[in-house]
């Protein structure tokens, strides 16, 4: 990875800031913690791997800027796109937490990331309770995510599966900022949407001029618009609810958080090796049951 020449490190570290103050009310201590352990800098040129599976990391990433896939190849050669990441997301969880790097994350476009030490993480984790909290309310959405492509590769037509991907896409760029109310420049060839959603390419595009001749997309070059998001979303039951965080309202949760944290039971401290295991378990799991199904489907 080549460093990033870059002058604006408040800049960088802001989607990551911007990302958890959405799921809690950040103090100004915190989003400190956060800004400064954002400091050591890289740029990715377009298709770089920024994880390769089979490595050992000793840290994870967060993608500053640009977008990223992560993947895993099979022994055939075919390939499995097990998610999108976009600024503000975290890079490594699971996969990059055990003794080898389970799956690989590339970038599809020039991209900044940041390299962040478990050693920061686990500091994070004693200093400010909330922001481990948080990380773990953002864990259990990237399970949701999970969980719905698992419904959908299981359960869903190739017409269901294209339509939850680009809505459930429409919500997330418009979090990281990158789309307005209807419409975004489509981050995924079809060829990688084909790979996420365990269908051939001929299909992606047929099912897209489908959607197109049914009035309910507009495409233009890599811009795609919505002409009716309700709709659509009440013909391939998606809801958004799954991509909507906000732990804030949990005031039970933030107590117990902070107790935990903050006081030692029976005299021994909390052991955030065990912590960080929790936080990745139901993940990973998801992950091994999608890619189980996936192969066991026949391309369409």
């Amino acid at each position: 990875m080549a460093l990033a020449a870059l002058s604006e490190p408040a800049e960088l570290g802001r989607p990551l800031v911007d990302k958890l103050a959405r799921v809690v009310a950040l103090t100004a201590p915190e989003k400190a913690y956060l800004q400064d352990m954002q400091a050591d800098f890289a740029t990715i040129r377009s298709r770089g791997d920024i994880i390769t599976a089979g490595y050992t990391y000793q840290g994870i990433f967060v993608l500053n800027r640009g977008t990223a896939i992560r993947y895993k190849i099979l022994r055939d050669g075919r390939r499995q796109v097990l998610g999108v990441f976009l600024p503000g997301d975290f890079i490594g969880f699971p996969g990059g937490l055990f003794e080898k790097a389970l799956y690989s994350v590339s970038s599809l476009t020039d991209a900044v990331v940041c390299a962040i030490s478990f050693d920061t993480i686990f500091e994070l984790f004693h200093r400010f309770p909330r922001l481990a909290a948080a990380l773990f309310w953002l864990t259990s959405r990237e399970t949701a995510l999970f969980t719905e492509r698992l419904v959908g590769i299981g359960r869903q037509s190739a017409y269901e599966r294209v339509a939850h991907l680009l809505l459930e896409l429409l919500v997330r760029l418009q979090g990281a900022g990158l789309a307005d109310a209807r419409s975004y420049e489509l981050p995924l060839t079809q060829e990688l949407m084909a790979d996420a959603l365990g269908l051939s390419v001929p299909h992606v595009n047929r099912t897209l001029r489908r959607l197109r001749d049914e009035g309910l997309i507009s495409i233009e070059g890599q811009r795609l618009t919505f002409n009716d998001v309700d709709r659509l979303s009440r013909e391939v039951d998606f809801d958004r609810a799954y991509l909507r965080l906000m732990i804030q309202h949990h005031a039970g949760a933030l107590k117990m958080v902070d107790d935990l944290f903050n006081t030692s039971l029976a005299g021994q401290d909390v052991d955030v090796n065990v912590f960080a295991n929790d936080v990745v378990t139901a993940q990973t799991t998801e992950i091994g049951i999608m890619q189980r199904l996936l192969t066991q489907l026949p391309a369409k």
